[in-house]
């Protein structure tokens, strides 16, 4: 005969008045969290009690009940109860639904434990559906997010899921999908795309949100782009364009779908400002692109305004202020505590300082008419002009009777035996005869060329010998070719034969926007600002110049005479090995200049092989193995990702530790007869020029204006 199943008896419920409840100290919960006591008091205030107390009746000695309760579960409800009691807002003896335990198959502890831990959170897909009918009962998100003590975003949050395709939210009700996944695929209202991604995710290893809002995003661009920081979110959506949001992420703005349309109105206002520019300032030309390869002004000739000068009344609030300041700055010095009011003046008064130091440029008129300035857009999307560029075509053509046709690159005597005549050719402003021998008359004629070569040959060995000697004048000399070359864009005002080559690397895209092209930039403009506007006037700045400002200028034109690029029909071992020692000897590596392996520098642009090869190196194999079934652009962008901060470099990037051999070059190298370069150490350079005390006073004649006596023609 079966054994009959014991039924089970359910506590009875019972309406005990408030006043006879009491919180019990077996209540397991401690820690405040959550919904606090006062929106529960007004939850229940407006929705009445949910969900009953859990009770146990107060024994006396004897073990009789004595008609009070103390409650094990449910202790933040009855504080909410009290307080709502204390408000006046609930009778003290207004009877509370109870679940009254009166055995002790269980302790008050466990009973207490088991409410709190068994309780299950409401599915986030059960709270969006939720959500969704009381928004279509008529309650706004503010209500709503009001009535359930969350905050309004995340409300947005949840009714955002509304966008998700029917056939993923399924899969995540199924839990075979995580929130996360769901949360990264709202972003989009495309259902079609979502599930597009999602079936090609469904068949590989990576499915982090990351990965699926930039698969979502890959033909968007971002709203902290340069294009759309310019032209302006509210602009672009005006003109039609649709912004992708992220309610889950920081999205810093969205996406914007519509390159297309971003680009025409870019270019639109580009063309406006460029043509406001040229009107307003009165340019010759003005260029505008988005960005401009890197050294595109090569040709041109620069040319530098100066600081609009102060008025009166701005010259008389710039001297308030600055002795408004001094005075505050020196007694503050010798304060002996912290004052917070007197940091907040000083920082007030410095950027009233700054913002009177601030001046436009002032250009000169006759340059500005045949110049003309570049409109680009700076990497945070600000309009970025550069002005004051003369093309070689717009130069003024004036002839004066110190034009040399010797100032031609090739042997002095080659352009004297090119003149059939001595028409064009002087000494100290002198005319000099053709090579033919005058007849002997009491006349006092000009030299031969012939004597003049001579003679000047003479000197300049002279000069060789005499130069050779004094390095610190050598310096300058060196130092002045360089800087005619660089910022005059001619260099035959210097008797040096001296070639100094500055490749622009043009081809390479973005190179201009990184950081070693901007503070090569900053350093050329400020130099630029600095030096006098004439070549003729160089000689005597250069000389007057301190040591220090001296050797940092002759390090910036040589730095740029560096060329360290490997070309297919030019390999030049020998150069590219005196690169690698000019790193080791200052110490440089791409990685400490902050260059990264992204998927437009590197990764995009090479083979798969390539891409695994490089996680291979920096991660390992198993690293490699993630991505080596992905598709080449997916396999690139997820590369990237694992290559941050591991400090990879592709070989050509490499500084090559080893000493150059024979081995190391090529056959074609060897045919020039150059011997490799020898290792050298930052202890085996030679230091700059650093005893000149004052060249002026070692070399009086250094501030002539040509900068050397003139050979008189004898007579």
């Amino acid at each position: 005969m079966a054994k009959a199943v014991q039924k089970i008896t359910l506590n009875r419920s019972e309406d005990i008045p408030f006043d006879k409840l009491e919180l019990s100290q077996q209540n397991v919960r401690n820690v405040k969290a959550g919904v606090s006591i006062e929106d529960l008091a007004d939850d229940i205030a407006r929705r009445k009690l949910l969900q009953s107390l859990s009770v146990r009746p107060i024994l006396g000695e004897n073990g009789e009940e004595t008609g009070r309760f103390h409650i094990p579960a449910g202790g933040r409800r009855y504080r909410a109860l009290e307080l709502l009691v204390s408000q006046k807002r609930m009778a003290k003896t207004e009877p509370v639904p109870c679940i009254v335990k009166r055995g002790d198959e269980t302790s008050a502890e466990d009973d207490s434990l088991a409410e709190n831990v068994q309780r299950v959170d409401l599915h986030p897909l059960d709270q969006y559906r939720a959500f969704q009918t009381l928004r279509e009962q008529g309650l706004g998100e503010e209500e709503i997010a009001a009535r359930f003590f969350v905050s309004v975003a995340a409300v947005r949050q949840r009714l955002r899921l509304a966008s998700v395709s029917p056939r993923l939210l399924d899969l995540y009700a199924e839990d075979e999908m995580k929130l996360e996944q769901i949360m990264a695929f709202s972003i989009t209202n495309d259902h079609v795309r979502q599930e597009q991604v999602w079936d090609t995710l469904s068949r590989q290893h990576i499915r982090d949100p990351y990965y699926i809002r930039r698969l979502l995003t890959e033909t968007a661009i971002r709203a902290g782009d340069r294009r759309a920081v310019y032209v302006g979110v509210k602009v672009y959506e005006a003109a039609g364009g649709v912004v992708m949001r992220d309610l889950f992420d920081e999205d810093n703005g969205g996406w914007l779908q519509d390159p297309a349309l971003l680009e025409q109105l870019g270019v639109e206002k580009l063309r406006a400002d460029a043509e406001a520019l040229k009107t307003e300032e009165g340019w010759k030309w003005v260029e505008a692109a988005f960005d401009f390869p890197y050294g595109h002004t090569s040709g041109l000739r620069r040319f530098y305004g100066e600081l609009r000068e102060f008025t009166e009344e701005e010259l008389a609030r710039h001297d308030a202020l600055k002795g408004e300041y001094d005075k505050l700055d020196a007694d503050y010095a010798e304060a002996e505590s912290y004052s917070e009011e007197t940091e907040r003046r000083l920082e007030e008064l410095g950027n009233e300082l700054d913002q009177l130091n601030d001046r436009p440029y002032v250009f000169d008129p006759e340059e500005v008419a045949r110049g003309g300035a570049f409109i680009s857009l700076a990497a945070n999307g600000e309009l970025k002009i550069d002005r004051g560029f003369i093309r070689h075509e717009d130069e003024p053509q004036v002839k004066t009777e110190d034009d040399d046709p010797g100032d031609a690159d090739g042997d002095i005597g080659e352009a004297a035996d090119a003149s059939s005549s001595g028409d064009g050719i002087s000494v100290n402003g002198k005319p000099v005869s053709d090579g033919q021998p005058a007849e002997e008359d009491d006349t006092v004629r000009s030299l031969s060329d012939r004597l003049v070569m001579d003679l000047t040959a003479t000197r300049t060995v002279a000069l060789r010998n005499a130069l050779a000697n004094d390095p610190v004048i050598a310096f300058v000399a060196v130092l002045h070719a360089f800087v005619l070359k660089i910022f005059y864009l001619y260099g035959s005002e210097s008797c040096l034969e001296l070639t100094l080559q500055s490749a622009k690397f043009s081809q390479t895209q973005g190179l201009g926007d990184t950081l070693w092209a901007k503070e090569i930039d900053q350093r050329q403009e400020a130099w630029g600002q600095d030096l006098p506007k004439k070549p003729g006037e160089l000689w005597g700045y250069l000389v007057a110049l301190d040591d220090v400002s001296r050797q940092a200028l002759f390090a910036h034109c040589a730095s740029l005479s560096v060329n360290a690029v490997i070309e297919p029909w030019n390999k030049r071992t020998r150069a590219i090995a005196h690169a690698d020692q000019v790193a080791r000897s200052i110490g440089f590596d791409m990685v400490t200049a902050g260059w990264v392996p992204t998927v437009d520098s590197y990764l995009g642009r090479v083979t798969k092989a390539h891409v695994l090869q490089a996680v291979r190196e920096a991660k390992g194999e198993q690293s490699a193995q993630l991505i080596d079934h992905l598709k080449k652009q997916d396999m690139a962008r997820e590369a990237e990702r694992l290559l941050d901060g591991s400090g990879w470099l592709p070989e050509p990037l490499r500084t090559i530790g080893k000493e150059t051999t024979s081995d190391d070059v090529s056959p074609a190298a060897d045919e020039t007869g150059e011997d490799p370069a020898s290792e050298v150490s930052v202890g085996d350079l030679p230091a700059f020029p650093a005893d000149a005390a004052d060249l002026s006073d070692q070399h009086p004649d250094a501030h002539d204006d040509d900068g050397y006596s003139h050979l008189d023609a004898a007579e």
